[in-house]
């Protein structure tokens, strides 16, 4: 079954003293286009993490972030307490400098860059276990997301394409009087002609020979195949692609349809259903 490009997952766990969050967003896009927000304690993971999404999602306009907040006095609350001392001794003296009164230096250099969570880390085989199963888990949950997404654009496409069958089904009701219209236009046009002398025989297969130029018993029946086509396609997962060349294919034979209809009620059921077609184009960029 088709899916949605479109999806969010998310997922939380807690780790001895960290409480962890797993976002990730997908929007439509023609390939994968990851973009990872993950700390500097889990960047080890990152190959994995990339390997993972583009094995789960395929593709995608992708945001994945990993969040952390301690829930306990964790090591990872540990200070840099050398790098600390330097940014006090700098802030310090530029106050001094500027002969400003004294200020609470202590929560200027906590919020400085690398002070906290410096300490050497390594994670061990329960942490990236237990990392990666989230990782799974919020990618699951996203893939259940395009799921229920994609049934809704199926139920739009199966609408849509009806709607293009049932205006085919309209086009035989035009075909006799279009033919009649024709050979009615061409004999008024012959019979203006003073002077010239037709033989009728001759007429009836150049009138013949012409009227042939306008069957569209091919383009009907090709039409009304890639119709077929593409509802089957609709049970094939991640056919979106696949789904845009057929529709590729349908506009062709509904433009060649329309050049051939020399009737006006036939141009307007043309129109019709290319309307109904740019509505499946536009669904087709956000199917996966």
């Amino acid at each position: 079954m088709i899916q949605s490009m479109t999806g969010f997952g998310k997922s939380n766990g807690v780790y001895h003293s960290k409480k962890v969050s797993v976002e990730v967003r997908s929007l439509n896009s023609k390939g994968l286009d990851l973009t990872l927000k993950i700390p500097s304690a889990y960047r080890e993971l990152d190959s994995e993490i990339r390997k993972m999404v583009a094995e789960k999602l395929d593709r995608g306009k992708i945001d994945l972030g990993i969040y952390i907040e301690s829930s306990g006095d964790a090591s990872n609350g540990l200070i840099n307490k050398e790098l600390a001392s330097h940014y006090y001794r700098e802030l310090k003296a530029l106050n001094d400098s500027w002969n400003e009164p004294p200020v609470d230096y202590l929560s200027l250099v906590v919020r400085m860059p690398e002070v906290l969570n410096q300490q050497s880390f390594e994670l061990d085989q329960d942490e990236r276990s237990f990392m990666l199963d989230l990782m799974a888990e919020s990618l699951e949950k996203l893939n259940e997301f395009r799921k229920q997404e994609g049934e809704a654009l199926r139920i739009e496409f199966t609408k849509r394409i009806a709607e293009i069958r049932d205006l085919l089904l309209e086009i035989p009701n035009f075909e006799k009087e279009r033919v009649q219209t024709i050979r009615e236009r061409i004999a008024k046009g012959i019979a203006e002609i003073e002077g010239l002398n037709v033989d009728d025989n001759r007429m009836e297969q150049e009138m013949i020979f012409y009227i042939e130029k306008f069957d569209i018993s091919e383009e009907k029946m090709r039409l009304n195949n890639h119709l077929d086509y593409f509802i089957e396609t609709l049970n094939i997962p991640r056919s979106g692609k696949k789904l845009g060349f057929i529709a590729q294919e349908i506009g062709r034979e509904i433009n060649t349809l329309g050049s051939k209809s020399n009737h006006s009620e036939m141009q307007k059921r043309v129109v019709e259903m290319k309307d109904a077609l740019e509505k499946i184009k536009e669904q087709i960029l956000n199917t996966l």
